[in-house]
């Protein structure tokens, strides 16, 4: 497998890190595997499946890596990023967000004839307009009613998940498609909290919230086979609480800046960096050194990427340029000299993928590593 840049450079499985080009997103696979089977284990360990979230990744390779690990299938956000994935061979997915619009629900219905296909909604009209698109295809999908366990994003009331029930029951095989397959609880917000008590306060508020919510299911005369949802940031906690049956994690994998800076949390897993944008440095000044590695290549919405053991502080350069200065107290003489290689940890590491076409995966480390795997990204651009 080789990969072009675009600019007539080929990069081929053995070359050494250092033909790599820059920028490039860069997989350390030693880590990003250790990160892979320490969250298929909890998941075994504590009994719950795992469906890690694919929009992180956005790349059916490791779909596959992370399914041969163990977990059911993958989710999305995005009808175009199932769409890519499927067209890649992955055939368990869920839309874990609502699709409203009846051309993408169109789209969403043909997809459910190919592939084994679940989506959430959060209002009666939601299930009606997403009834009437899967009965015009004759297909069937899984339906998760999704509730709001504190974030103030999507999700109904837990009081009103009976009623949202019903009316996905009401459209069951054999006269409609839909099959009710339980609830959608997942707190963003409380995946970032800094303190692991306080993400503990805000899993435990959520658990509150989705008991309430199959109660609401079951006091409606609808079995409730299952609790999806949770995050890096809290899905221990969860899993302790005893309410979600399965955990939706997916930037363990990787373990961006912002992630890394959260408290560890009792009992939890620890996951290294396994992401990486490879720069090199492009111009050197008395006091700082300039790499080739702007905001076109990692996102800065969870603030500005690390350098990877080094003592440099990262500063805004623009689109096409990162700025290099010592931290506090260093010298100007530990700036990296001209060509040298600088790694960035990035500060979040979903929409930096999004900015990428492509992984190299590296084996053996970043030092003295080979190429090991080119890996296209899909379900890249994959935003509607």
């Amino acid at each position: 497998m080789s990969a072009s840049a675009g600019t007539g450079f080929v990069l081929k499985v053995g070359d050494p890190v250092a033909a790599i080009d820059t920028p490039a997103l860069v997989i350390d696979l030693d880590a990003m595997e250790r990160n892979l089977a320490a969250m298929a284990a909890f998941a075994r360990t504590h009994g719950v499946r795992l469906r890690p979230h694919a929009k992180m990744h956005k790349c059916a390779a490791i779909a596959r890596l992370q399914s041969a690990a163990g977990a059911v299938g993958v989710c999305v956000q995005k009808t175009s990023e199932a769409e890519a994935l499927a067209a890649a061979g992955i055939d368990d997915i869920y839309i874990s967000n609502e699709v409203v619009d009846r051309a993408k629900l169109a789209r969403v219905a043909a997809l459910a004839r190919r592939v084994r296909l679940a989506i959430a909604v959060d209002s009666q009209e939601g299930v009606e307009r997403l009834a009437e698109a899967i009965g015009a295809a004759r297909a069937t999908i899984d339906v998760f009613v999704e509730i709001d366990v504190g974030h103030g994003r999507c999700g109904a009331p837990a009081t009103a998940a009976g009623l949202l029930a019903q009316h996905v029951a009401s459209h069951a095989p054999p006269e409609g498609g839909l099959r009710f397959a339980g609830l959608q609880a997942y707190h963003g917000a409380a995946q970032h909290l800094r303190g692991a008590a306080e993400r503990e306060a805000a899993s435990r508020h959520a658990a509150s919230l989705g008991s309430a919510a199959r109660a609401s299911v079951t006091a409606a005369g609808i079995a409730c086979p299952l609790v999806t949802g949770a995050g890096t940031g809290t899905f221990a906690f969860d899993t302790a609480s005893g309410v979600w049956g399965e955990l939706q994690a997916g930037s363990y994998l990787f373990m961006d800046r912002d992630y890394a800076d959260n408290a560890p949390g009792p009992n939890t897993p620890r996951f290294e960096h396994a992401l990486f944008v490879k720069s090199q440095v492009m111009s050197r000044g008395t006091s700082h050194a300039v790499v080739d590695a702007g905001h076109k290549s990692h996102a800065i919405d969870s603030g500005l990427p690390r350098v990877w053991q080094r003592e440099l502080a990262f500063a805004n350069g623009g689109d096409e340029h990162g700025i290099l200065r010592p931290l506090s107290g260093g010298s100007a003489a530990e700036l990296p000299q001209l060509g040298e290689t600088v790694w960035l940890v990035p500060g979040h590491c979903d929409p930096t993928v999004n900015l990428h076409e492509r992984y190299v995966a590296l084996r053996g480390g970043l030092a003295a590593g080979v190429v090991e795997a080119v890996w296209p990204i899909e379900a890249r651009g994959c935003v509607g």
